[in-house]
């Protein structure tokens, strides 16, 4: 426990979760693709493709979010001519999630609110996605409303042209499509708004994410984060988040044996505490693990809290007191028994 616990702050755990595999059985894309008739397989294999021939012309580009720029090839060249961001957000609600969800985000909450000790201390649950897929996507999905934060990949509409800042007035372009990338989320920057949420720069702008903090002054302290993932790309995050005390579990899809042998694997290497089938219902072994987690992190902050609190808190002065004098009533003496016989 550190030394400087404070003693009048909220206490905050966080659930970090991946989306893709994690909270649904695929890729957030599918609905997209669906609605434009396009072929998933293509596109991906097109995809795989693409960082060998870049390479090949002597370009490096990321294996994890070259795709999203064959996505705005695709929208360039006609397959995804008029997509936009709001699109984005309305296919988001055709998403199937996991059994279980969303009700399990509602569940976990109620862990911190479940004992006198938990609320006494202030103790509540937050949630929140970090994923390389597609913000606006997941802002559509129905498990948006239980989530405290989203982090994904975002696309910008109708970019500013150059010289914009010598012009009285810009025109209002009436075509509207998604024609830039706005923010890029690979496996390695989802370490970036780990450290987001630690620091709470995501909900104080003027706290920079380099910049420097003590422990005790930065909202959501590792050791309080579980990080929900489903396999080797989460790597980085699932190093981050348990070398620095937090809880990490790995989900696999029940019907895909291979999954299940990487989440071991990850498991042997040390990189997760527990892993588990991506099954979310009340009774399940994942639900009852991150209850379990949860409950213990809710414990732990009550007894740093009430152990700061004996250590900080002089409990104040009282008036003293002379000790009470005992009465003296010695026995009487051969003598003294004579005068009274």
């Amino acid at each position: 426990m550190s030394a400087a616990h404070s003693l009048n702050r909220r206490r905050i755990v966080a659930c970090i979760w991946d989306f893709d595999k994690t909270l649904i059985p695929g890729y957030m894309q599918e609905p997209l693709f669906r609605r434009y008739n396009i072929d998933e397989k293509i596109f991906w294999r097109e995809v795989n493709e693409l960082p060998k021939i870049y390479s090949e012309r002597g370009v490096h580009v990321s294996p994890d979010t070259v795709y999203l720029n064959h996505l705005l090839s695709y929208i360039k060249n006609g397959p995804l001519k008029g997509l936009r961001n709001s699109m984005l957000r309305d296919l988001g609600a055709e998403l199937l999630l996991y059994p279980g969800l969303p009700e399990c985000f509602h569940e976990l909450r109620t862990v911190t609110q479940s004992e006198a000790a938990f609320r006494q201390h202030d103790i509540v649950l937050e949630h929140y996605i970090v994923s390389t897929g597609l913000a606006e996507m997941i802002r559509g999905c129905k498990i948006a409303p239980e989530v405290d934060g989203v982090f994904g990949c975002e696309f910008i509409e109708s970019p500013l042209p150059p010289f914009y800042l010598n012009q009285n007035e810009l025109e209002i372009p009436m075509d509207f499509e998604i024609s830039q990338i706005g923010v890029m989320v690979d496996n390695t920057i989802k370490t970036r708004y780990i450290f987001e949420i630690n620091k709470g720069s995501n909900k104080n702008a003027d706290i920079d994410v380099n910049s420097k903090m003590l422990p005790e002054d930065r909202r959501v302290p590792i050791e309080n984060m579980i990080y929900i993932a489903d396999g080797p790309s989460d790597v980085p995050v699932f190093s981050v988040v348990r070398g620095n005390g937090g809880k990490t579990y790995a989900v696999y899809d029940p019907a895909r044996e291979n999954e299940f042998l990487q989440n071991d694997q990850l498991l042997q290497d040390g990189r997760v505490d527990s892993y588990g089938p991506a099954d979310y219902t009340a009774n399940s072994q994942t639900t009852r693990w991150l209850k379990m987690q949860v409950r213990r992190i809710c414990e732990r902050l009550v007894a740093e809290s009430e152990a700061a609190l004996a250590l900080r808190v002089k409990k104040p002065p009282r008036h003293q007191h002379p000790p009470e004098q005992k009465k003296f009533d010695p026995e009487p003496t051969d003598e003294q028994k004579d005068l009274f016989d």
